[in-house]
């Protein structure tokens, strides 16, 4: 997902977004440990999705605040 995409969602939908990438990489994690893990590179990605996210609304609630 583009930045773009995360930034026209509220702040309540970025954190319930958040939550399914942090589960998504604890599957992913436990694929890998497991031997199942069929596209490693989509942890990369989950990980970077995290990081816009909060990124994203770290911006929104600095805004919020001036």
């Amino acid at each position: 997902m583009s930045a773009q995409d995360f930034r026209d969602k509220t702040p309540d939908q970025l954190r319930e977004e958040l939550a399914n990438l942090k589960k998504e990489q604890f599957n992913l994690r436990f694929q890998q440990a497991t031997g199942q893990l069929e596209n490693p590179a989509r942890m990369r990605q989950a990980r970077r999705d995290a990081a816009r996210v909060k990124t994203i609304l770290n911006e929104k609630a600095k805004a919020a605040a001036e």
